[in-house]
């Protein structure tokens, strides 16, 4: 299938998904330009044709407004625009029809972008449209917590409603609360006091192997023009934390309900929605959606499914690849968090180091490490030794008795 290159990319934001698509677009000869924080993994890549690194602490939507909206612009129109993460999503979402004017945008309604970045939002979607979604209260003052002390099972989750803000303050996603009500209220005042909204979440219980997604792009006529589905293996810290370990295996029940959930609300553009069956009921249930290239995108890549490539198709006009026939059970594998989640499971007695071994011992998909494209994993390495370096005294410097107790 011969491809029309001409047409350059700017992607904004994101980690292991824009190093992917870096990566798969550049090797076609794809300009691929790239703006983020700095040391980003993207940035590193020998496929990145241009970077536009953020100054630190800075604020990055500002950043990006000013790149692609402000003076000297114009060199960049006619780029097609990926937003890598959530902060990207709401800032093209905020500035989509002065963006329009100049770029080729994912097919999306800002309204629903916005809806979904809202996780209680999301849920609410999810159930208006009839697909199962957990238990979930709205929280606006501590007090609110009391009123449902009847009503809640633990284990739940105290989840932000904007978690890429959350995250910023308190470097984690959300707070889980195994057992206790006082605990719940703590959390809850903890996140009210750095001004976050949040929601009380009925967590599903069960191992994160019941956890699957459904990947799609849909078209303004309302067509998917792929169709995706993986599980999760293990994640780190487990029940809560990013996914280790994933594997691609075509679902029709996840599938299905995935389609069920985009089209219901009407979703426009790259959608992801994740499920955790119930063991309870027995139901998928979802747990969140996002409208972005996800983590593992090298897995949908070396699986024969690089959706990047058929959204580029699709915004410059030309026709679509199929990607129907991707590989199965093909793995993507985080081999550091992965043994971290192996070892927690291992101190709760749910597995062993002879099962844990048999489960890697397969061709492994990773997403930072390329031996043909070395820089973003040296700069990953370089950076751990410079955290680890500041850390050590410097020689003849004196040690208190506090830093070395008998």
């Amino acid at each position: 299938m011969k491809i029309d290159i001409s047409t350059p990319v700017m992607l904004l934001g994101g980690r292991e998904n824009s190093l992917s698509v870096t990566r798969n677009l550049g090797r076609l000869g794809i300009k691929v330009r790239v703006s983020n924080v700095p040391n980003s993994w993207a940035m590193a890549s020998r496929y990145c044709t241009e970077s536009f690194p953020a100054p630190k602490n800075s604020d990055l939507t500002v950043v990006w407004k000013e790149l692609l909206l402000g003076k000297g612009s114009e060199r960049f129109h006619g780029h097609v625009v990926f937003a890598c993460n959530d902060a990207a999503l709401e800032f093209v979402a905020d500035n989509r029809d002065a963006l329009m004017d100049h770029y080729l945008l994912v097919d999306s309604d800002p309204n629903l972008q916005h809806a979904l970045l809202d996780k209680k939002e999301s849920l609410a979607l999810a159930r208006k449209v009839g697909v199962p979604a957990p238990n979930f209260w709205t929280i606006r003052t501590v007090g609110d917590v009391e009123k449902i002390r009847g009503e809640i099972r633990f284990p739940v989750m105290v989840k932000p409603i904007l978690s890429h803000k959350f995250s910023r303050v308190f470097g984690r996603k959300l707070f889980i609360v195994e057992s206790s009500f006082d605990e719940l209220v703590e959390k809850v005042r903890l996140s009210h006091d750095h001004d976050m909204e949040v929601m009380v979440v009925e967590m599903i219980p069960g191992p994160d192997d019941l956890l699957a997604s459904y990947n799609t792009y849909i078209d303004p006529a309302g067509k998917s023009l792929y169709r995706f589905t993986k599980r999760v293996i293990r994640r780190f810290p487990t029940n809560r934390g990013g996914a280790c370990y994933h594997i691609t295996e075509w679902i029709p029940e996840v599938a299905e309900l995935g389609e069920k959930f985009f089209k219901g609300i009407g979703f426009k553009g790259i959608g992801n929605v994740e499920f955790k069956r119930d063991l309870r009921d027995g139901r998928l249930k979802i747990i969140e959606s996002n409208a972005r290239f996800v983590a593992a995108h090298e897995l949908f890549v070396q699986s024969g499914a690089p959706s990047d490539l058929l959204v580029y198709c699709h915004l410059t006009k030309q026709p679509v690849p199929d990607l129907s026939n991707y590989k199965q059970f093909m793995r993507l594998w985080y081999p550091a968090k992965d043994f971290c989640a192996f070892w927690e499971l291992r101190q709760k007695g749910k597995i062993n180091f002879a099962t844990w071994l048999r489960s890697i011992a397969h061709p492994q998909v990773f997403p930072v490490l390329s031996l043909s494209d070395p820089g973003p994993a040296l700069r990953t390495l370089v950076r751990r030794i410079q955290e680890t370096s500041s850390k050590i005294p410097a020689a003849g410097a004196k040690v208190s008795a506090k830093d070395h107790p008998a």
